[in-house]
């Protein structure tokens, strides 16, 4: 059985907390969703310590610091993109851990090597090496972004279980 959205949060709390960690996101397909989620929590501001909606690639590049060449050679929506995101939010924060997302959360602007759905994540702390994945989601843009939240939690409770 899966954990809900909540569940996760509860979870991934309790973790940060445990460890004395602070979590920062670097969200553009979520549009800050993983925030939202994380500090719907009463008491978040234990283990929370900033979000980054950078959606366009100006903000990217502003806010995290992610070179223009990244960005042109590989596009927003990247492993090479997520990557430099989640290494600026750690660098542009005072977190210990750090997810990245960007994707096609559609209904347009899909193409044959990057459909609607391909969402690109990047799960970072100061003491693991990067992790990176490509998924393909299904569903509309709401389904999308939702299963990207859940994605990118369920990523960061991994990484923590393993420190």
């Amino acid at each position: 059985m899966s954990q809900t959205t909540q569940e996760m949060v509860d979870e991934l709390a309790n973790q940060l907390s445990e460890k004395k960690w602070m979590l920062a996101t670097a969200e553009s397909c979520t549009g800050g969703m993983i925030a939202s989620f994380c500090t719907d929590k009463p008491g978040s501001s234990a283990w929370f310590e900033r979000g980054f909606v950078t959606y366009s690639n100006d903000a990217k590049r502003e806010m995290l610091g992610i070179p223009e060449h990244i960005i042109l050679e590989h596009g927003a929506v990247s492993q090479h993109t997520v990557e430099a995101m989640a290494l600026g939010a750690l660098k542009h924060s005072y977190a210990n851990i750090a997810v990245a997302v960007s994707g096609i959360a559609g209904p347009s602007g899909g193409t044959p090597g990057k459909p609607v759905g391909m969402v690109c994540f990047s799960w970072m702390s100061e003491y693991h090496p990067p992790r990176k994945e490509t998924v393909n989601f299904e569903g509309d843009r709401k389904a999308i972004r939702q299963q990207a939240v859940d994605h990118a939690l369920n990523g960061l409770i991994k990484l923590l279980r393993e420190e």
